[in-house]
């Protein structure tokens, strides 16, 4: 759980402690994320705020905290459109809710329509990373050539090839 320093509103103490809201500057200041980001991800459908308190503000749960930083995790450090983001999530989502059915359902061929929807969703979820994947190899063997041709280039300098 994530703490807070800020006093609560009597709105958010009627809540589960569990679930605290937190306001969007809190969530901004707690993701580095700005506010302007926050507002824009619920415009493209990333992220969907919990709730929003009597003055309709926008209120984040824990679960929406971690949300934003998987997305930031997708977008910074894995370069993922947020395009890609969307469908990777809309994929994992999506997973949760069969997750959540399967575990009630008793008919097995049901489950068994289930597990397939769900490994449709993941080979959906892996051919992106692929996609990824195979570009980054692409650069990263384009830059390897670069460095082997500077090399060379270095020892004719150098007089050290013929």
């Amino acid at each position: 759980m994530i703490a807070t320093n800020e006093p609560q509103t009597p709105s958010q103490t009627d809540r589960s402690p569990a679930q605290p809201p937190y306001t969007i500057e809190q969530v901004a200041t707690r993701t580095g994320l700005t506010k302007r980001t926050l507002r824009y991800y619920e415009e493209v459908g990333l992220l969907a705020p919990t709730g929003r308190t009597e003055g309709n503000y926008r209120l984040y749960s824990d679960d929406d905290v971690q949300r934003l930083e998987r997305i930031k995790e997708l977008r910074d450090l894995l370069g993922f459109s947020l395009a890609d983001i969307r469908e990777l999530l809309q994929a994992e989502d999506e997973r949760g809710q069969i997750r959540d059915a399967y575990r009630q359902e008793t008919e097995v061929a049901a489950k068994v329509a289930q597990l397939d929807r769900s490994d449709e969703l993941i080979n959906k979820q892996l051919h992106l990373i692929e996609q990824k994947l195979s570009g980054l190899e692409q650069m990263r063997t384009t830059l390897l050539a670069k460095l082997e041709r500077h090399q060379q280039t270095r020892k004719q300098l150098l007089g050290e090839v013929p």
